[in-house]
């Protein structure tokens, strides 16, 4: 694992996401967004995005008993919202609002295999 240096004060650093299956989430992750998957054990695994592929994580996926819907949302961005919908939904995730419009362009919510909601927001 590289050295963890993001390091900027007050901004979004790391991302735990709670799954309630670490290998069906490494696995949802992997191929609904290109995600590499880095294990450490039966409990937790860090996650590295398309834009830090072979470099520092973006987050972990930490196994949890039960995952609560409704905390706080983290939202994701694509080129193309519809296919991303799509790849999504192949992956094993399910749409659950969307895509609509809002200021800032569309967005989807989706629930992972674990009941997580997160967003993909496009510009178009």
């Amino acid at each position: 694992m590289s050295v963890h240096e993001h390091l900027v004060p007050s901004s979004v650093d790391y991302v735990e996401i709670a799954v309630t299956d670490l290998a069906a989430a490494g696995d949802f992750y992997r191929a609904a967004f290109g995600w590499e998957i880095v294990p450490y054990g039966d409990d937790y695994a860090g996650f590295r995005t398309p834009a830090e592929a072979g470099g520092e994580e973006a987050g972990g996926l930490r196994r949890a008993d039960e995952v609560v819907r409704g905390t706080t949302l983290v939202l994701l961005y694509a080129e193309d919202l519809e296919a991303c919908a799509d790849a999504v939904t192949a992956a094993g995730g399910r749409v659950v609002e969307g895509p609509y419009a809002f200021p800032g362009g569309r967005r989807f919510h989706f629930l992972d295999p674990s009941g997580n909601e997160l967003g993909v927001w496009s510009r178009a």
